[in-house]
């Protein structure tokens, strides 16, 4: 049995419109100048705590703090009012989930910085949750790329980690995934820029590629 773990935002669905929204609703909230979209889209996968502190490192954490809340009450609003049109999945994203997931020898998984209430609305708004055996988030592990999401997938599934790996846009994935002892797969359709990704075992442009690079992987093609 095979393990195919994905990353979210970035990966399978192009949040970046909500995220930059919420991000520079919660600066405003504090009176601060948003960062640019590009330190903002650097910093997508991190937990919004870490992420909000390396954004605003000058403030305390009380104002961190409240701009992880301005933000989170930001993103759920639009969640609610654009559904999955605020978050469109990657071309090609559901046909390769579903070409895996008919494959009997493959299992797969979630590991996002989202939290879980994210996470189910995306899963909802798109009719993914029959798709994955399990699903890890911010909520109950470390901020990435600390490797304990990793780690909580292959205890769920019992496969090893020599049989797993990681599809992610940025370098807190592709760490994450070695961190725990497994390959990784860097999309270049995300966030992060090829020089983030270089430590990457295979990098692919599009869902196309993403079997043969699994048998690259797993050494079958």
């Amino acid at each position: 049995m095979r393990l195919v773990i994905f990353d979210v935002d970035g990966t399978l669905v192009d949040s970046q419109a909500d995220i930059l929204a919420s991000m520079a609703v919660a600066f405003a909230s504090a009176g601060l100048t948003v960062p640019s979209d590009d330190a903002v889209k650097g910093i997508v996968g991190l937990s919004l705590p870490v992420a909000m502190a390396q954004l605003a490192p000058l403030e305390d954490a009380a104002t961190q703090d409240a701009m992880v809340v301005a933000y989170k009450a930001n993103y759920s609003a639009l969640r609610r009012a654009n559904g999955e049109k605020g978050s469109p999945l990657y071309p090609g994203a559901r046909a390769a989930l579903e070409r895996l997931r008919a494959d009997p020898g493959v299992t797969l998984a979630v590991a996002t910085g989202k939290s879980r209430r994210g996470l189910n609305g995306l899963f909802e708004s798109h009719g993914l949750h029959d798709l994955f055996a399990t699903s890890h988030v911010a909520d109950d592990h470390p901020s990435k790329p600390d490797p304990a999401m990793v780690l909580a997938c292959l205890r769920d599934t019992g496969i090893a980690a020599a049989d797993a790996v990681i599809v992610g846009d940025t370098e807190f994935d592709i760490a994450m995934g070695h961190a725990a002892g497994i390959k990784a797969i860097g999309v270049r359709w995300g966030y992060h820029p090829d020089a983030r990704l270089a430590a990457a075992d295979v990098l692919i442009d599009s869902f196309d590629a993403l079997d043969a690079a699994l048998a690259e992987i797993w050494g079958q093609g």
